[in-house]
């Protein structure tokens, strides 16, 4: 748990880049791929890296500090923005992408 409390930010920021990176997988699965299977494997991937062990870095955390600082209200944020405006930007992100991929080559 010391390695987890030690290591926070820079796990955080990893987690971060690898849900957005596995949100980019899942979309070019769906529309890309257009493969059922890629789609489950990065729906899994996202959970994986998204807001499960955030919400678990959060815990973490706060029991190791016993305060909210200023960590714990970046995580807070965070899933406050993904449950709010966070899924218009998807939706958008979504839109895009079907759109960059229905395209037909020339």
């Amino acid at each position: 748990m010391e390695f987890l409390v030690e290591n926070k930010w820079v796990i955080l920021v990893s987690l971060e880049v690898l849900a957005w990176s596995s949100t980019f997988f899942l979309l070019y699965a769906r529309y890309g791929l257009k493969s059922n299977f890629w789609f489950k494997v990065a729906t899994v991937l996202f959970a994986l890296t998204g807001v499960i062990p955030q919400v678990l870095m959060g815990i973490v955390n706060f029991i190791a500090t016993k305060k909210i600082d200023l960590f714990t209200l970046i995580i807070l944020l965070l899933i406050l923005y993904g449950f709010t405006i966070g899924k218009k930007h998807v939706k958008k992100l979504d839109a895009w992408a079907q759109a960059k991929f229905s395209k037909q080559p020339s």
